[in-house]
């Protein structure tokens, strides 16, 4: 049986990670059908700072956070001064960071998924009469919903597992940014804290690979919904 302080990270790190996709979503699924859509100058560089976060290590990505949304950050200062939202040892700013390292994985899989979409559809249909927004939401959308679900759930998962950003963004604070991973990086610098880190471990793996299932399962029958199998 988890503690009561083994629970509060539990609960913490499915709060973090629903939000840290929920919010992420939308601008995944914009900058996902930029990339595949549409050609403008700077795209290459564009593409390349979208999946920075992929290649860099966690805690620099955790530092960048920290230079802009930092209480002296070139944006969290304004943010403090001017709308009192402070970022930093908070469990929105664990959010923030959780959001920025899957952000990649979102656009990614909802990329692929819009990149099979057969253009010859959205072409048949502008020639019916149907303006952009009719075709985007009657045919893009609902053929990219494999990868928007896919998408969704490897994020959530990347965020149930974030360590090194939100460690250097936010700290480790007791019921406000100590996620399950940063729960059992705590545990085991104690001395008798190999039973706390291991079922938090458990907890984890049951967690990632829930998440990962039920992506695979959702994406299947959504193809079989729509045709595709």
């Amino acid at each position: 049986m988890l503690t009561p302080e083994e629970w509060t990270a539990v609960r913490l790190s499915l709060q973090v990670a629903f939000w840290a996709t929920i919010w992420s979503l939308p601008p995944a699924v914009l900058v996902a059908f930029m990339l595949s859509r549409l050609h403008f100058p700077g795209r290459g560089l564009f593409d390349g700072l979208v999946h920075l976060p992929l290649v860099l290590p966690r805690v620099v990505v955790g530092y960048l956070l920290l230079l802009l949304l930092g209480t002296r950050g070139m944006l969290g200062y304004y943010l403090d001064h001017w709308f009192g939202i402070r970022l930093i040892f908070s469990t929105a700013g664990a959010t923030v960071a959780a959001a920025v390292v899957s952000f990649p994985l979102t656009v990614n899989a909802i990329r692929l998924s819009l990149d099979a979409v057969d253009q010859g559809l959205e072409t048949a249909a502008r020639t019916l009469g149907a303006t952009r927004l009719d075709v985007f939401f009657s045919i893009t959308l609902p053929l990219m919903l494999p990868g928007i679900l896919s998408g969704t759930l490897i994020s959530l998962a990347s965020a149930l597992g974030e360590f090194g950003a939100t460690i250097t963004f936010v700290s480790n604070v007791e019921g406000i940014t100590r996620t399950i991973p940063l729960a059992i990086y705590s545990a085991t610098s104690m001395t008798d804290g190999d039973a706390i880190a291991l079922r938090l471990t458990l907890v984890s793996i049951v967690l990632a690979l829930g998440a990962l299932m039920l992506a695979e399962f959702a994406d299947k029958r959504i193809r079989i919904a729509l045709g595709r199998i």
